[in-house]
């Protein structure tokens, strides 16, 4: 306890860090309000009333966990960032497809902020797409939630959501520069750690009922959520360090190179994509299945998203795009080709096409657990329902949640334990150091 508390006043004797800190917290705070506040015309009790018999699963339950909420209360910032992180998804594929954005990756510092720009406008462009939809089938179509649907009302409510989405964006990226940690992510973090309290306290109540198995049952399932919990964090920061040595050049009376690096081959390269993609494609058979009179048990199978055959089937292609987004995101012949340029070179391996062959054959053999072990991750919360956890605190077992959470939260300790370093005090654990997503993205020697 002590030494917590040490850590903590160190941190509050930086200055910009203390600042940086005040800064989030503040932007987030501003953020949390927003996601309370209706998008003007809209009842809300009448709102809550109609959704409270309704059930919202798949892709906009993840969408409203997503949002703090702010989905299922028609907010002004009701849509959230997903339409950003809708965009840089689009414009990542398109880094990878088309040759002008291929140029705008290599240019630096300048072709960021162009690739961001472009960003931005996308997002512009995908909300005003998607803000329709979400006032046709998360607003007016509950009767009495709109008294007055009209033309202008409709208009209005387009322009407030945009606008909604820019300003998040605005914070995000605000957070970013002044801030500490990912923005974009932590507003993420912080919409799907909002409705924990209330989770758990509905778990504590229905476990000390008389026959909800009391505090004893409720340690266990705390005890079960920490282990997945460091099943997510070995997930997460599992790398494969694969050896480089760089040939030696000699420039005037210095050596360059002779020394040996590694190339970190993440296990979970994919991150949480495929459990996303996954979740929109087992959507739409139940969206088939909910449509008229077709009631076929085939496509009834997919409503129940804690039944057998509907976590074996998402499970299975969250294995098929675990492997398709590493083959986006990890191009075997460009790091071939950059290490031969710089005079690197993997031991035993030549360089160019066969260290291509090498590096392909390594990840291909690592992503086959990362693969299988985020499927297991994914279809965690069903089991913690089939073992009696309620379906609010079960979300948290596992799932697109616990691994933005756990993401999220090591690369912030990161940043705040690079400033603690830097200011020669000790950092935030006894022994190593905190590794996050993004340090696992480069050379380390």
């Amino acid at each position: 306890m002590k030494k917590f508390i040490n850590t903590i006043q160190n941190i509050w004797k930086i200055e910009e860090l203390r600042q940086r800190i005040l800064l989030t917290l503040g932007l987030i705070l501003i953020y949390r309000l927003g996601s309370y506040v209706v998008l003007p015309g809209v009842d809300a009790q009448a709102l809550a009333d109609a959704r409270q018999n309704s059930d919202q699963n798949g892709i906009l339950a993840l969408i409203n966990i997503f949002a703090g909420g702010a989905f299922a209360r028609a907010s002004i910032f009701g849509l959230g960032i997903m339409p950003y992180i809708t965009a840089s998804i689009i414009i990542q594929l398109l880094g990878m497809a088309v040759p002008y954005f291929q140029k705008m990756q290599k240019e630096g510092e300048s072709g960021r902020k162009k690739i961001n720009q472009y960003t931005r406008f996308l997002t512009v462009g995908v909300t005003a797409v998607q803000a329709p939809g979400y006032i046709a089938s998360q607003i007016t179509n509950y009767a009495g939630a709109v008294p007055n649907p009209n033309s202008y009302w409709w208009f209005q409510s387009i322009l407030i959501l945009v606008t909604g989405t820019m300003f998040v964006m605005w914070l995000g990226e605000k957070i970013t520069d002044k801030g500490i940690g990912n923005g974009i992510s932590l507003i993420i973090m912080i919409g799907i750690i909002a409705r924990l309290p209330f989770a758990f306290v509905s778990e504590l109540s229905s476990r000390i009922e008389s026959q909800g198995g009391g505090l004893i049952m409720l340690l266990v399932e705390i005890v079960f959520l920490l282990f997945v919990i460091i099943g997510c964090i070995l997930l997460v920061q599992g790398t494969r360090r694969v050896p480089v040595q760089f040939a030696k050049k000699i420039v005037g009376n210095k050596q360059y190179g002779g020394v040996r690096q590694y190339i970190p081959l993440k296990v979970n390269a994919a991150g949480v994509m495929p459990i996303i993609f996954a979740q929109a494609i087992m959507f739409i058979p139940a969206a088939f299945a909910q449509m008229g009179n077709n009631k076929s048990s085939f496509l009834m199978a997919f409503t129940n998203h804690f039944g057998l055959w509907y976590n074996i089937v998402f499970a299975t292609l969250i294995i098929l795009f675990t492997y398709f987004y590493t083959a986006i995101m990890v191009n075997p012949n460009q790091l071939a080709e950059e290490m031969k340029r710089n005079g690197g070179f993997v031991p035993g391996v030549k360089p160019g096409k066969q260290t291509a062959e090498f590096l392909d054959a390594v990840m291909s053999k690592i992503t086959l657990p990362g693969s299988i072990f985020l499927a297991l991750v994914a279809v965690m919360p069903a089991v913690a329902m089939k073992m009696g956890i309620s379906n609010e605190f079960a979300n948290f077992y596992g799932g697109t949640s616990l691994l933005i959470l756990v993401g999220v939260v090591l690369d912030t300790l990161q940043q705040i334990e690079s400033y603690l370093l830097n200011r020669h005090y000790d950092g935030l654990m006894k022994t190593g150091r905190i590794k996050g997503r993004t340090s696992s993205m480069q050379l380390q020697s």
